[in-house]
């Protein structure tokens, strides 16, 4: 890059920066996205700002370059900027999605592809991300065992996740239940894990783990370059039902994927719809299971939210969960 162009800081805190941010993005037909923490501009001799990368957590994104600039490596100092910002702020597991035109742009900056569908392109700082992920989760005789997996977010754990819990238990040698990571539910990470592993005390072959950053999250999907009409949640449902079918699946030895019908929430209906489509692409059946009712609604983690906020801990919210979230629940409300 020539020496007139200097690559700076933004300070977000500050709403000239904030605004020119947001400015700059939307001249290159891109959207400013709330959850931006760390922000990058390279400035031309003038100061005026000629190109953008930002970072949210772990997911870097946000990238935008003028025309007349591109090609002239300003993206891998962008890149480098961000990454030395994310490992002081203790992000080291970094990540891109991208359009997967821009695979080779990204690659060149040292990140390296981790899973692709036909239109976006999942990137990590490191090679081997899947594999480091998933390797203490293996015990030896694993791969004559017959292994089954949950995703699920359990915000809170309710009788309805504990009975696809035993049903998928039974189906399988071992049952791996994979907890979001993701720290944005009403109930923190840590919370969401303890009332897994104790409401699944019972069932000896379940093995709980964290879902890492290879289960992604909605919350943390990039949508600042999709283009008007394009569906960010279809998008999302089949680069993170990939992923899994390729990368967590396969050394886990895990043919069969378990999850609720979901007859309330229609992004989480199409998700499911993306497993039965994509997973028997790989050789992992798709197990839907009918939700279990109390009344003449479902159980399910939003009305026991809602009874919270509305009644407290009263019998309707403890008649929905087992009696190990309703020990927390009492101790916490």
């Amino acid at each position: 890059m020539r020496e007139e162009y200097r690559v700076a800081q933004l300070q977000l805190q500050y709403p000239q920066d904030k605004e020119l941010l947001a400015a700059f993005l939307a001249k290159n037909q891109l959207t400013y996205e709330a959850d931006i923490r760390a922000a990058f501009g390279v400035f031309d001799e003038n100061d005026t700002l000629v190109a953008c990368g930002c970072a949210a957590g772990s997911l870097l994104k946000c990238f935008a370059v003028e025309p007349s600039l591109r090609g002239q490596n300003i993206l891998g100092l962008l890149v480098s900027a961000l990454v030395q910002n994310r490992f002081a702020t203790g992000f080291y597991e970094l990540f891109i999605i991208t359009r997967a035109k821009n695979e080779a742009m990204f690659s060149n900056c040292g990140f390296s592809p981790v899973v692709r569908t036909e239109q976006l392109v999942l990137l990590e700082n490191r090679p081997n991300g899947p594999q480091v992920f998933t390797a203490p989760m293996r015990q030896p005789g694993d791969e004559e065992k017959t292994a089954g997996a949950i995703v699920m977010n359990c915000n809170p754990f309710t009788l309805g996740h504990r009975a696809l819990a035993e049903y998928a238990a039974s189906h399988c040698d071992i049952l791996y239940l994979f907890v979001v990571e993701e720290n944005r539910s009403d109930f923190p990470t840590d919370v969401r894990l303890r009332l897994v592993r104790e409401g699944t005390a019972h069932l000896s072959n379940v093995r709980v783990h964290l879902s890492g950053h290879y289960m992604i999250s909605s919350a943390t999907f990039p949508t600042y370059f999709l283009k008007a009409g394009e569906d960010a949640a279809a998008l999302q449902s089949e680069l993170d039902v990939t992923l899994f079918a390729q990368c967590i699946a396969p050394p886990l030895h895990i043919t069969k994927r378990f999850a609720g019908q979901e007859p309330l929430d229609p992004t989480t209906n199409r998700y499911n719809q993306a497993m039965k489509r994509i997973l028997p692409q790989y050789g992992v059946e798709f197990c839907e299971i009918p939700r279990i009712c109390f009344g003449e609604d479902v159980i399910s983690a939003s009305r026991v939210r809602r009874l919270l906020r509305e009644k407290g801990v009263c019998e309707e919210v403890l008649s929905l969960v087992p009696e190990t979230t309703g020990a927390y629940l009492k101790t916490a409300f």
